[in-house]
């Protein structure tokens, strides 16, 4: 458990934020927990919200889901960082150096205020960092465009800081088929995707299987000497037919590997009625383009989506929407292989009721108390299965090199 520091700055920020994390109704037994448990959040979009807006994440003016004051409130210790690249980029050029400068924003930020943020390169420096009562910033790369074909970036990039990539994102790359892509180019991962895997390994990298086709995440699992991760996906099973979740036989395989299967909290994620809302908007959307002649503006379509969603609410879903993806995950794969990745920032105003932003948290684990889960199985899931895996995969590389020499 990390050690709790009373100092005024962390009551301030528990305080100001309680109201969010209260929602719904949160025991004290719960926001503790959630204030000694390590929480770890694999996947928030902060980099881009910063790079689009220019949010302060150190006070939360123009931030979204995400800032120092709510995730302090929260208990939020090592949120990973998404260094998200655009599937564009694959054809365009420039991967890698867009991942560069969402990095250098991410370093600049924990440069000017080492009193809330540093890099975490381990699970070490999370335990340190969580410790002193500040927030961990570890760093994950959300689409493999920026590796380029060549394995020098991947050694470019772990030494920036760099501890997961997602292999592909919206469409295929030159690693990877990706869910979101009618065309299947590789059946999977590709002659490249494969060597990436393994120097993956080789170098102590996690491999993050979201986004990824069933093919192309069997081939990741049969290819892998190290546990993975799915850092933000939730269960196909509540959303039959959208090929972005798991299917079951696959949570059961990220178990088997010793992985971690880490809940998204989006809406379409996590219900069918949110998961089917957008198609019947886009249509209509379509044939009043169709009337038009031409495409609408950018300001049209937002007023076109804003006044369909004044008439038809969106579905949002519930905390006992995301605990039922836990209580499923949990049968499948087991408690050990269980977590959190609520893609904050990632999935605009579709977050569930009662989990809005980073305060939300002790909301969470009262959801799980209220559910049954003890302390130890609650721990696993906030936190120490994400961590476990990190140390597992640093530890499958030690003793790769050991063997080697």
């Amino acid at each position: 458990m990390k050690d709790v520091l009373v100092s005024l700055s962390v009551l301030v920020c528990v305080s100001l934020a309680a109201a969010d994390a209260a929602e719904g109704g949160v025991s004290e037994r719960a926001r503790r927990m959630a204030q000694e448990f390590i929480i770890v959040d694999g996947h928030i979009d902060a980099p881009s919200v910063v790079a689009n807006s220019g949010a302060n994440l150190a006070t939360g003016e123009k931030a979204r889901d995400f800032d120092y004051p709510r995730a302090r409130a929260g208990g939020l210790d090592a949120p990973f960082m998404s260094i998200y690249v655009a599937p564009a980029y694959e054809d365009k050029g420039g991967a890698k150096a867009r991942a560069d400068i969402l990095i250098g924003l991410m370093e600049g930020i924990a440069a000017r205020r080492p009193d809330k943020f540093e890099i975490a390169l381990s699970p070490k420096d999370v335990r340190r960092i969580a410790s002193e009562g500040r927030i961990a910033l570890p760093l994950g790369m959300e689409n493999g465009s920026p590796i380029e074909g060549d394995l020098d970036n991947l050694e470019h990039f772990y030494e920036r800081g760099v501890r997961y990539i997602t292999l592909a994102h919206g469409r295929v790359n030159h690693i990877s088929d990706s869910s979101y892509d009618e065309e299947e180019r590789w059946d999977g991962l590709s002659p490249f995707g494969f060597e990436l895997v393994r120097a993956m390994n080789d170098i102590g990298m996690i491999i993050d299987i979201s986004h990824l086709t069933d093919a192309a995440a069997l081939d990741v699992l049969e290819t892998t000497r190290a546990p993975v991760i799915a850092s933000h996906s939730s269960l196909r099973h509540f959303t039959p037919g959208w090929r972005r979740n798991m299917p079951d036989d696959l949570v059961r395989k990220v178990g088997e590997n010793g992985g971690v299967v880490m809940i998204n909290y989006g809406s379409a994620f996590l219900t069918a009625a949110a998961n089917a809302y957008g198609a019947p908007r886009d249509a209509a959307r379509a044939a009043r383009e169709a009337e038009m002649g031409r495409a609408m503006t950018e300001a049209e379509e937002d007023a076109f989506n804003a006044a369909w969603r004044e008439k038809n609410p969106y579905p949002f879903a519930t905390l006992d929407d995301v605990l039922d993806h836990i209580d499923r995950a949990v049968g499948l794969a087991g408690v050990d292989h269980v977590g959190i990745g609520s893609d904050y920032d990632g999935v605009g105003d579709t977050l569930p009721e009662g989990l809005k932003n980073a305060s939300s948290y002790p909301t969470l684990v009262q959801g799980l108390i209220d559910r049954g889960y003890d302390d130890a199985a609650i721990e696993k899931i906030l936190g120490l299965n994400a961590l476990r895996v990190w140390e597992d995969v640093e530890a499958a590389r030690k003793r790769r090199r050991n063997r080697s020499r």
